[in-house]
């Protein structure tokens, strides 16, 4: 049985519907289904997905059978419509569109008015007699057709336009006199014989099949391709070719064409909101050749077709179930539809239409949920800049921490701090990298830039924490900070001037640009409501500080997943307390030293636990090497001030910061392997946390501490470790007479031998909880800090399809969690798990988290609402894919108002 390649639509009736996007393209399919609707649309017919697939892959050869369907189809189109393509007297002309499964708006070509010649051109001015209108529509074949089919560019013909204009003293070619029409066509055909060294073809078949075969081969044109990689669209679906009859908004004051949406998409306002142009066609609107008018002034031009309009847009709506974004023409004051597709919209307008179409009953709860991004969600909490404002960008990025903020630029942290003090000014902290020690810096910017790095690098994860906005690994800077300038291509940015930097797109743009900062409506927290009534597992927050934790609970946060204690120690008022326990000989001047820094963490857990009164707050202890908390070994000046302000001997200082030294930190004496060899360490912190627990207790507060140890490997060293806590704990609760015990304990999993031996650690555990960043880490081999440098030419070869840092490799990293919680819950079934890396706020991962049962995911607080609404998707798509149903309509929507 032959393939078949073509579907005919038209008056009443179509041989495709809504649901073959993949076969029709959005345009083909939405045209059958209206003209199943009885909308009208004009007739025509659809050249599917698969032809274009296999011409391009087939040499640019057109596929066997598909010139014969394609003129059977155009035979039954002359036959609709009483016409004939090609005929010199009462031609019937054609538009040529593309059309691809997934909405690519602009990014593809499209041919309007095939079928025009000198012949056809004469005898339509003769049928209508409007010479104008049959000029003017050859006009507009030439300039498109040698555009898209022949190659020339759009500027060489409109210099040809503008320079008519000029010598009749006009602005705009409707101005031009009926005479010079004829005079333009020959003009603009000369302009294309001088370009390409041809004739304008004049045969309507010969444009016909270059028109489709140009079609097909935009599909792999630069802005399309360019256009599918910035929103991971695949480069195998190919493009559909909808070939209709043209109806004509250029042929008089009754005519006109549009653009329209079925509610405001900036808003989400029900009401109808677009443009339109009287006398003309819809490039004009596109091409900006004249400027369009509003399309409410319609109701007082064109009244009739106004009031159909309105009306067509209500019945497409509630039928697609979702903003309607309209193509219309109106011809002789007849009202056609020439496309409909989901409207892009605003983030803020796509959850006020999602609610209000579900109040309205047009769709369920569930499926109001799946037409938000949780991309879109974070636009809504996040700064943007000004849709309007010019942008000169310099330099691309990793979009690391989404929203946008304008600053000075400053390279050392302590300076900025400073800076920031004086004059109270914004700051954007630009760095190779950033370290711990940068903290208070990073704390003082509007944002962070830095060349090195990944989307989980420190200054990633920091700035997503504090809700700032971040772009790094922009390898294109090279920074000079003894000059204090960074140079980016042929511009030199000096300390203090100002850039901007989008969070959410990675670009760094020279200048100071306006942001916005959009409010959270009602329909938002309505949204989160329904989220929290759909999700089945918890959202938790990564904090370390009580304000921290403020802005989590604020955003719905069901405890802390992760309190990092080392930030705690990075503070001015007792870092040196700390680095003097690191620097300590014997056993009790390290002791010594905690017990100063003792009150200073005991007072950071009361904060914190007061915030999150009621809600679990899991600590973890402490992680980092210690030589992140030294000066660097070769910095003499900063080594002689540390000894100084310690009171010790210069060469002790400089000789315990060398012997401290890593090869692979990453790799190193780190994690619990500080709390086997430094004990004292995590003894400290066990008491800090314990006795603020018993102090708020007592006070009548109920809170809830969980201790959790950090890149255990081995059973014998958790067992150890354990025994520490345990006795510990013990030990401030006899002191404090505490009735009972009253914490839980559990481990980090971040390297993959903890995974494969869950069933061994479960036992001493109440929790597990996956650092994904560290175990993608130690799976692949990739250092987060450094992917950067290389992930944009994995991605463009097709060795990673995405960062695996961003969204979790469910190949390798998955399975090592999968077959963790399998192991881990074998032999310890009360085993709580949950995941605390970045990942616990990407929805793609939260999916796959769900259905691995993972009991909840901890993450950044201005990504918690994220978490929430991906968690609550994750739920709807997991429910259907096992064929079940999740309608939370009834339960979750008042009807709507009278």
């Amino acid at each position: 049985m032959a393939t078949k390649y073509v579907y005919s639509f038209g008056d009443g009736t179509a041989e495709g519907r809504a649901d073959l996007k993949d076969l029709l393209g959005g345009k083909g399919a939405n045209l059958a289904e209206m003209a199943r609707m009885g909308v009208p649309v004009p007739p025509g017919f659809t050249i599917v997905t698969e032809a274009c697939n296999q011409y391009l892959k087939n040499n640019k050869t057109l596929p066997e059978g598909l010139k014969e369907q394609v003129e059977q189809a155009l035979t039954h189109l002359e036959e609709m419509r009483g016409l004939t393509f090609g005929d010199r007297n009462d031609p019937l002309l054609l538009s040529v569109r593309s059309g691809s499964r997934v909405s690519m708006p602009g990014m593809m070509d499209s041919i309007l008015d095939l079928g025009m010649n000198e012949d056809a051109v004469r005898g339509l001015a003769k049928k209508t007699n409007n010479p104008r209108f049959a000029w003017d529509s050859f006009r507009r074949l030439i300039k498109m057709y040698s555009n898209v089919v022949l190659g020339v560019p759009d500027a060489v013909l409109t210099n040809v336009e503008n320079k008519l204009r000029h010598e009749r003293n006009v602005q705009l070619d409707i101005e031009l006199p009926d005479e010079d029409l004829p005079l333009l066509t020959e003009m603009l055909r000369e302009e294309v014989k001088r370009f390409t060294g041809k004739e304008f073809p004049l045969d309507p078949r010969d444009q016909l099949w270059a028109a489709i075969e140009a079609v097909f081969n935009s599909w792999n044109n630069p802005r399309a391709a360019a256009y599918r990689e910035m929103n991971e669209i695949s480069h195998d679906l190919g493009t559909a070719v909808t070939l209709q009859t043209m109806v004509f908004g250029n042929m008089g004051d009754d005519c006109g064409t549009g653009v329209v949406f079925s509610r405001d998409p900036s808003t989400g306002a029900k009401v109808l909101t677009g443009e339109f142009l009287i006398n003309a066609q819809g490039e004009d609107i596109v091409a900006g050749y004249a400027t369009p008018r509003p399309v409410e002034e319609m109701q007082d031009l064109l009244p009739k077709a106004y009031a159909e309009l309105e009306a067509m847009s209500r019945k497409l709506e509630r039928h697609f179930k979702d903003i309607q974004d309209i193509e219309f023409t109106i011809e002789n004051g007849k009202l056609w539809i020439l496309q409909t597709r989901a409207g892009k919209r605003a983030a803020q307008a796509s959850i006020k239409v999602a609610t209000d179409l579900t109040r309205e009953r047009v769709m369920a709860a569930t499926d109001a949920f799946l037409r938000i991004t949780p991309q879109q969600l974070e636009q809504v909490l996040h700064p943007i800049i000004d849709p309007g404002a010019k942008r000169e960008v310099v330099a691309h990025g990793l979009p690391a921490s989404p929203g946008a903020a304008s600053g000075r630029v400053a390279f050392n942290p302590d300076e900025l701090i400073d800076m920031q003090a004086k004059d109270g000014g914004s700051y954007i902290l630009v760095r190779a990298e950033t370290s711990a020690d940068d903290i208070r810096g990073i704390n003082a910017a509007v944002g962070i830039l830095t060349t090195r790095g990944g989307i989980t690098s420190h200054a990633a994860v920091v700035a997503r924490g504090m809700g700032k906005c971040c772009v790094v690994g922009a390898s294109t800077i090279d920074i000079h900070e003894d000059k204090d300038e960074f140079i980016v291509g042929n511009r030199i940015v000096t300390k203090g001037e100002w850039i901007t930097i989008d969070g959410t797109t990675g670009e760094v743009i020279i200048g100071q640009l306006p942001t916005t900062r959009p409010e959270l409506s009602n329909e938002f927290q309505e949204l989160m409501l329904w989220a929290d009534l759909v999700k089945q597992i918890g959202v938790m927050t990564n904090a370390d500080t009580a304000a921290d934790s403020r802005v989590a609970r604020q955003f719905g946060a069901e405890g802390i997943g992760l309190c990092r204690t080392e930030h705690m120690f990075f503070q001015q008022d007792r870092i040196d307390h700390f680095r003097k326990a690191i620097l300590a000989q014997e056993h009790d001047e390290r002791i010594g030293a905690l017990e100063e820094l003792l009150p200073f963490q005991k007072e950071d857990f009361l904060e914190i636990f007061k915030v999150m009164e009621g809600l679990p707050v899991t600590v973890r202890l402490l992680d980092p090497p210690l030589h992140e908390f030294l000066p660097l070994p070769h910095d003499e000046e900063e080594l002689t001030a540390l000894a100084k302000r310690l009171q010790l001997p210069y060469r002790r200082v400089r000789e315990r910061v060398h012997a401290l030294e890593q090869f692979n930190p990453m790799l190193g004496h780190r994690g619990c392997r500080l709390g086997i060899t430094f004990p004292e360490i995590y003894e400290m912190q066990v008491r800090a946390i314990i006795e603020a627990a018993y102090e708020l207790m007592r006070q009548g507060f109920t809170i809830l501490p969980e201790i959790m140890l950090p890149f255990v490997s081995a059973e014998e060293e958790l067992a150890l470790l354990r025994e520490l806590v345990f006795n510990t704990a013990e030990e401030v609760r006899e002191r404090m007479r505490f009735p009972e015990p009253s914490f839980k304990f559990g481990i980090m999993i971040e390297l993959p031998r903890a995974a494969l031996i869950g069933d061994r650690l479960a036992p001493y555990c109440d929790f597990f909880s996956f650092g994904t960043n560290d175990l993608t880490q130690s799976t692949y081999g990739y250092s987060r800090d450094d992917i950067g440098t290389f992930l944009a030419a994995y991605v463009e070869k097709g060795i990673l399809k995405r960062d695996p840092f961003a969204t979790i490799d469910k190949a390798a990293v998955g399975e090592l969690m999968r077959t963790c919680v399998e192991r881990g819950r074998r032999t310890n079934s009360e085993l709580k798990i949950g995941v605390c890396g970045e990942h616990g706020g990407d929805p793609e991962s939260v999916k796959f988290f769900h259905q691995i049962g993972v009991d909840y995911v901890s993450c950044s607080p201005y990504r918690v609402p994220v978490a929430r609404f991906a968690a609550s998707q994750a739920a709807i798509v997991t429910k259907r894919e096992s064929n079940g149903s999740l309608d939370t309509r009834s339960k979750l929507m008042p009807p709507v108002a009278p």
